[in-house]
């Protein structure tokens, strides 16, 4: 099959007479021929059929869109159902391949038990756990690297260099606690009696995707007050608050007024564009707010506070002291441990995507990290999927599919490890919903492990919470995250967040301050404690055409008390060069 290329499309499309200059539409009917096995002159007689039947409809992305779901996706079922039923077919993929090789063993050991072997023969040995099939059979299904071979879905696939060449591997860059002399293997049975779901209740869990793009501003209205309102309620009974004032009524006295920090521009915050909106209980309207009198302060749009200060004409807020949010309390198992019985700690790997380098769609990083977990063996792998291919990238099955190639290779990779693994999606992802919060997976054959949605909370003794949007300044935007009981207290969202305010106040709550909060982030990998709960960025698999990092961690699966103080869960944490 000769290589399509844009220039050939074009051409076919002069021959019908047929003029486009708009390279979107090209790219689209590339990717159409690629991924539907399609050579461009048989790609532009399906159209000319297509768009006759509709009346000579013109060429558009939409009209694309609308052409590949009603004949390329029918056609390519009935090949695939032909391919199958079709006994002289010759293109197999890795499982048809399996499926014959057993196949054809099977029928020489149902040969062997009905003849009777020559002289000096050798009788083929029994096929049982002890001595398994042939060598090509094992040495085909023993590979996870197999299943993810560029050659069985990408025409021009080419390993990346500089990642082939990266330096300092397993260079660890980030230390937390007591690391000297830490064993960072799990238990010698990794997952066994180990306990992981999901803390909140299924009624309160995202298990299923969802219609979004039908939120009405005054939903979003309701939400943004509902936040306001409870945790103004907890600012009041914290910090012994009586009353709050309403925020546009001149007053020669010092006042304390509850409201939503929001910016007067569409610009950056600063301390001149400060705007403090309240509740429609204290009149719902906004006023300037003047921060020279206060020492410090940390402020965000969408940040709820609340504010002393004197408001003499009504339209401006002189501000005197800040109240910012409190934390919620952190999670008490309801089983408890006996007095003398001391745990085994919990060994936790963290790796977030992509898997693969920015030059290549080869997925040595994946496999690297495969190898580590068998090599390590840790009681738990939680790893952000993040799935995106570089943009000149020429695939010839669907997003879909790649993406289950790299689950069953995760799969079958770790199986001799026999740890817990827990997918989470990313806003990242090419073939998931890019909505916030985000949907899990759906993969109804995974077996060991469990696919939550973005942002999460799994219950393992201690909590460990994950939430993969959102850009962090370190310690400050952590604690304004805990404060502010919200896995994305910003508001408005960043542009490259699609955000659905009524599934976040839903599903995009803290239920309680965890004991490890994983916030994947662009910015330089850490590991911190901020105000009890540790927080960890274990950074990128891969960054750019290099290696990145990925995180692991020891758990404690017991919190303790030490002078009748609680003690963090997270024994020691690290940050490593993949």
């Amino acid at each position: 099959m000769a290589s399509v290329t844009a220039e050939s499309i074009k051409m076919e499309m002069e021959m019908f007479g047929m003029d486009c200059q708009d390279e979107s539409i090209l790219d689209k009917m590339l990717e159409q021929c690629l991924c539907n096995r399609l050579q461009a002159d048989e790609l532009m007689a399906e159209w000319v059929a297509f768009s006759t039947t509709k009346n000579s409809l013109k060429l558009s992305m939409d009209t694309l869109e609308q052409f590949e779901h009603e004949v390329l996706t029918k056609k390519s079922k009935s090949k695939h159902s032909i391919k199958r039923e079709d006994p002289l077919n010759r293109t197999r993929d890795i499982h048809s391949l399996q499926d014959l090789i057993k196949a054809e063993e099977e029928e020489e050991n149902l040969l062997d038990s009905y003849s009777t072997p020559a002289k000096g023969s050798q009788k083929r040995a029994l096929t049982t756990p002890e001595h398994p099939h042939s060598k090509r059979s094992a040495a085909l299904l023993a590979s996870p690297g197999l299943l993810l071979s560029p050659a069985s879905f990408s025409p021009s696939a080419t390993p990346s260099q500089k990642y082939s060449q990266r330096g300092a591997k397993g260079e660890v860059v980030v230390t937390f606690g007591a690391v000297q002399g830490t064993r960072w293997a799990g238990r010698k049975s990794p997952g066994s009696g180990l306990q992981l779901e999901l803390l909140e209740s299924p009624e309160d869990t995202l298990h299923c995707s969802y219609k979004y793009m039908f939120q009405r501003l005054r939903d979003v209205r309701n939400v943004l007050t509902e936040k306001i309102e409870e945790l103004g309620e907890s600012l009041r009974s914290n910090f012994n608050i009586e009353e709050f004032s309403p925020v546009s009524l001149p007053a020669q006295d010092s006042i304390t007024v509850l409201g939503q920090v929001c910016c007067d521009s569409n610009g950056k915050l600063n301390a001149q564009s400060v705007l403090l909106e309240v509740g429609p209980e204290q009149g719902g309207q906004q006023v300037s707010v003047d921060l020279s009198e206060l020492r410090e302060y940390s402020l965000f749009p969408g940040q709820v506070v609340v504010m002393e200060g004197m408001n003499t004409t009504g339209r401006r807020l002189v501000a005197s002291k800040l109240y910012e949010g409190v934390p919620l309390p952190f999670y008490s198992p309801e089983v408890k441990q006996e007095m003398d019985e001391v745990p085994e700690p919990l060994s936790v790997l963290v790796a977030c995507g992509p898997y693969t380098p920015s030059d290549s769609l080869t997925f040595d990083p994946l496999l690297d990290l495969i190898s580590i977990i068998v090599r390590d063996r840790p009681d738990v792998c939680l790893l952000t999927i993040s799935m995106f291919l570089h943009q000149k990238a020429q695939v010839t099955e669907t997003f879909e599919a790649i993406f289950m190639r790299c689950i069953e290779t995760i799969v079958e990779g770790t199986k001799s490890v026999g740890c817990r693994l827990v997918f989470v999606p990313s806003h990242r992802d090419i073939h998931h919903h890019f909505i916030y919060p985000q949907p899990p997976f759906t993969l109804p054959d995974l077996t060991r492990g469990m696919v939550a949605s973005d942002p999460c909370c799994v219950d393992s003794d201690p909590s460990l919470c994950c939430s993969a949007p959102g850009s962090d300044r370190f310690s400050r935007i952590l604690k304004h995250m805990l404060t502010q009981r919200s896995y994305y207290p910003l508001y408005p969202p960043v542009e490259e967040v699609n955000m659905d305010y009524e599934k976040l106040q839903s599903y995009g709550q803290m239920p309680l301050t965890p004991d490890v909060l994983i916030v994947p982030s662009e910015l330089r990998y850490f590991i911190k404690d901020v105000i009890g709960c540790v927080c960890v960025n274990p950074g990128r698999l891969t960054k750019g055409q290099v290696g990145g990092t990925y995180g692991r961690l020891l758990i404690q699966r017991s919190t303790s008390l030490e002078d009748g103080k609680r003690v963090s869960p997270c024994l020691a944490g690290q940050v490593v060069k993949i």
